[in-house]
């Protein structure tokens, strides 16, 4: 029995299928073309997104800001001299200060819209006693450290200045300068050659009262002396640093115990903050190779040197700029000098921010231009960045590099 065969037109049935396979096609390759060469959306103001550009990535600072009583007014200043919305800050006025000034200037905090919006100024309520010379600073420096450590996860280097510190440059040309460096490197003068320091220093048994009193004074000198440790090596230089997270991660939670054996050494040491972290990083081997021996401060001393530098004025202005360092010390309180700074270096305008590629505002008519502002990743950097740079390559060279790290 033969079978049925029905006939198929398949011409019939191309024509068919062959022109929607055709449109989709198309369609597909349209959509192809307009996701890969489409204009990327514009922020607001068309402020540049740096993520997408050869700009390296910028770092983060962390910044402790420290005062005393009386010193409300220059702790302001200080803030909205430094400040940048990728940054974070601690604000601390000591266990002297009032509590009615450590409200003032927590209400300044809350009341600068910009700050708000980022969230990256903290006020310490509970505040420390601070013996000028005593262990007490470094007990002071360490709290406001764990706090960054704990409600900030991203940032890349600790800054400490006191409100007798002011900066030289917008903190634009810092962050676009140091995002070409690695970020391992810790800035310190630091020298195991203490000559002097061995016998005013070392060697003498201070007691710091703020240890367990809660009124401010001087610290105790025991009539007994002390020989040199044999176990690690001293060093000591300038209070002021610019230290890496990772290392004061190392000496918050260190894993190895040099951290706090140093920490109760350096309780009976007077001028405790000249050496600690000096000696914890020239002591181990994972950081020892980490330091440039720069404070990145412009500071002029005496000669022989005093025990405090010299408070610097207008005839220092030029030196100051030529030095290329991003911060100077020690100032007076208001003095004409920084004013000058605000107007020539900082173009800040009192009561204002140092403005920088955030702001987007205008300034017609003498308006802040802060007052508006954008990415925090945009950043325009000014012909300090030039000096700052040119500083950084010297310290930075390798012959220099390797002398001046921990001998």
């Amino acid at each position: 029995m033969k079978r049925n065969h029905t006939s198929y037109n398949y011409s019939v049935d191309r024509k068919r299928w062959v022109m929607p396979v055709i449109i989709l096609l198309l369609i597909s390759l349209i959509l192809i073309l307009t996701t890969n060469y489409s204009k990327p959306n514009q922020p607001k103001a068309k402020i540049p997104d740096w993520s997408l550009s050869d700009q390296p990535k910028l770092p983060r600072f962390a910044y402790l800001i420290s005062g005393t009583k009386g010193d409300g007014e220059r702790v302001k200043r200080l803030v909205q001299a430094v400040y940048h919305p990728r940054n974070y800050y601690v604000v601390h006025l000591d266990l002297e200060a009032s509590d009615e000034e450590r409200l003032e200037i927590a209400k300044y905090v809350k009341s600068e819209v910009v700050i708000r919006e980022f969230g990256n100024v903290m006020v310490i309520g509970k505040a420390d006693l601070v013996t000028l010379k005593g262990p007490t600073i470094i007990a002071s420096t360490l709290h406001a450290i764990a706090i960054l450590l704990k409600e900030a996860t991203d940032w890349d280097w600790f800054v400490n200045l006191s409100t007798s510190d002011y900066p030289l440059m917008p903190q634009d040309d810092i962050l676009h300068i140091f995002s070409y460096l690695p970020r391992d490197l810790n800035f310190l003068e630091h020298t195991s050659s203490i000559g002097w320091k061995e016998y005013q220093r070392a060697r003498p048994i201070i007691i710091d009262p703020g240890l367990y009193h809660s009124k401010k004074s001087g610290v105790f000198w025991a009539k007994e002396k002390r020989s040199l440790p044999a176990s690690f090596k001293l060093f000591m230089g300038s209070e002021w640093v610019v230290l890496t997270r990772s290392f004061l991660e190392f000496c918050v939670w260190g894993w190895d115990n040099l951290p706090r054996t140093l920490l109760m050494y350096y309780t009976n040491f007077h001028s405790s903050p000249e050496g600690y972290f000096h000696t914890v990083v020239c002591n181990h081997k994972d950081y020892q190779n980490t330091t440039v021996n720069h404070d990145l401060h412009y500071i002029k001393w005496d000669n022989p040197p005093k025990q405090r530098p010299i408070s610097l004025a207008l005839e220092h202005f030029e030196d100051m700029v030529e030095s290329g360092a991003p911060f100077a010390r020690e100032f007076a309180k208001d003095d004409p000098v920084l004013n000058k700074i605000d107007e020539k270096l900082l173009r800040r305008m009192d009561g204002r921010f140092t403005p920088g590629g955030w702001c987007i505002g205008t300034t017609v008519l003498g308006k802040d231009p802060c007052v508006a502002y954008g990415s925090p990743n945009a950043v325009k950097p000014t012909v300090s960045s030039k000096r700052l740079e040119k500083l950084l390559l010297q310290l930075l060279d390798s012959e220099s590099f390797r002398s001046k790290q921990c001998i």
